[in-house]
């Protein structure tokens, strides 16, 4: 017998905000079934209209609000601020960090039924406006001008900005500079429609503690009008610059970044620190986004893998090797293991730029290596991995239950799979002993986490 709805939709109902989705809309429940409404936040109350309903939840729109949460904040009636990309640009520092946490909290007991793991409270940002380092942004055309910012969401529709409230201020100047020079060089946009025209993306990549700026101009074609020209004026205009770079796609595909790369000026790379650790940077090198708060998260991943110097530590999922390098300052060896093999060259060169001799990578999937390396007799005495959002793959889960290595760290951008993750270490016979949330993207609702694991016969000596 199926479920009568207690809505319907077009119905105008009044509600009160209990919680928030893991995307920042509003929850609210209407005898026990849920509709998520953008904007809402946990203790409004206000008018919603049905827009959709589903079997297991209902969608609104936000009408009126009668009672105000204390951490609302006004925001602009733009469409930066509308469609810019900080879901929770609507709500204060102090709440945006207390939802994170929360949202730690719920998983970790809902999802990994982790009742008594230490949650700390989330390390959020002194500063927390224009900490993005990196910005690569569509191009399109209106009114015979370029325009570039983002596009709206559902659509490929361009919003012209001049500005994000999240990227450096160094980056957000780059790509400006960049589109008023191809604008009045009359370098065509591309067409996605017609696959025709030149411009796709302009990309800016700044090394906020080297102060060196690499700008990359993403093309269908593999030739640039006025190139020359182009080149010219960018060096004149941006006098940080150190790289530029002309990338070429000539697929019709929503991905960004093409096979083909030439440095049009300048150097392959450019570089920037964290911590006392060198990193060099090319066009498609993989490199956190918010360096300011990755030293804080990698920091915290040392402290948790607590090495004396006598430790062998596999890094899985290790990039361009950026926590392996953190890592090798303080153990005897460390293996890195990366699928991409460009990630692995980086991570080599990086290794060789801060004279480290005690790093070893290796190309391939981390589950498929790491397992081979046991089978061979290779152990590790702490296993750091950093996986992409889906979570580790479960033959590495249970790799790492039949290793026994005495530490695990976890590195998570997702608290949803790392609580999945956790609950089948626990299984396994490994204790989390604590949780430390990082807010690495302030206004948006993505949070990190490191989590301290260990066996539980060291946990729970006899």
């Amino acid at each position: 017998m199926s479920r009568t709805l207690p809505v319907t939709k077009n119905d105008y109902i009044d509600v009160v905000f209990e919680d928030l989705t893991h995307d920042g809309a509003g929850v609210a429940k209407v005898d026990g079934y849920p509709l998520f409404v953008a904007n809402g936040l946990p203790g409004e109350k206000a008018k919603v209209k049905v827009i959709k309903t589903g079997k297991s939840y209902g969608v609104g729109r936000l009408i009126e609000l009668y009672e105000k949460s204390p951490y609302r904040v006004e925001i602009p009636e733009n469409e930066i601020h509308k469609y810019g990309g900080c879901q929770l640009e609507h709500i204060s520092y102090e709440g945006q960090l207390q939802y994170k946490e929360n949202q730690v909290r719920q998983v970790l007991t809902r999802i990994g039924k982790l009742e008594d793991v230490v949650v700390h409270p989330i390390l959020g940002m002194d500063h927390p406006l224009h900490y993005r380092n990196k910005a690569q942004v569509p191009v399109g055309e209106k009114d015979g001008k370029l325009i570039a910012g983002f596009f709206k969401p559902r659509s490929h529709d361009i919003v012209d900005t001049d500005e994000s409230l999240i990227q450096l201020p160094e980056v957000n100047e780059a790509v400006q500079a960049v589109k008023e020079i191809c604008s009045e060089l009359g370098i065509p946009a591309y067409h996605e429609e017609s696959h025709k025209g030149v411009l796709r993306h302009i990309m800016a990549r700044y090394g906020k503690q080297t102060g060196e700026l690499m700008v990359v101009i993403i093309t269908r074609t593999g030739d640039i009008p006025h190139k020359n020209k182009l080149v010219e004026e960018i060096v004149a205009k941006l006098p940080k610059v150190k790289s530029i770079v002309h990338n070429v796609n000539s697929k019709q595909t929503n991905v960004i970044l093409g096979e083909k790369t030439t440095i049009l000026w300048g150097s392959e790379v450019i570089y920037d620190y964290i911590g006392d650790v060198k990193f060099a940077i090319s066009a498609l090198s993989f490199y956190q986004v918010n360096p300011v708060q990755t030293k804080v998260l990698y920091d915290k991943a040392l402290e948790y893998a607590n090495l004396n110097g006598e430790e062998s530590v596999i890094d899985a999922y290790c990039g361009i090797g950026t926590i392996s390098l953190f890592l090798a300052q303080k153990a005897k060896k460390v293996f890195g293991v990366e699928v991409v093999p460009e990630a692995i060259e980086d991570a080599r060169r990086n290794a060789k730029l801060n004279g480290m001799t005690n790093l070893e990578f290796a190309v391939g999937e981390a589950e498929t290596v790491i397992t081979k390396w046991y089978k061979e007799g290779n152990s590790a005495d702490v296993l750091v991995v950093d996986p992409p959002r889906k979570g580790c793959d479960e033959a590495l889960l249970q790799t790492i239950i039949e290793m026994k290595p005495e530490k695990v760290v976890y590195v998570s951008c997702n608290p949803a799979t790392l609580a999945r993750d956790l609950r089948i270490l626990e299984d396994g016979g490994y204790k989390t002993l604590e949780v430390q949330p990082v807010d690495m993207f302030p206004h948006t609702t993505h949070v990190e986490c490191v989590s301290q694991i260990v066996l539980k016969e060291a946990a729970d000596p006899k």
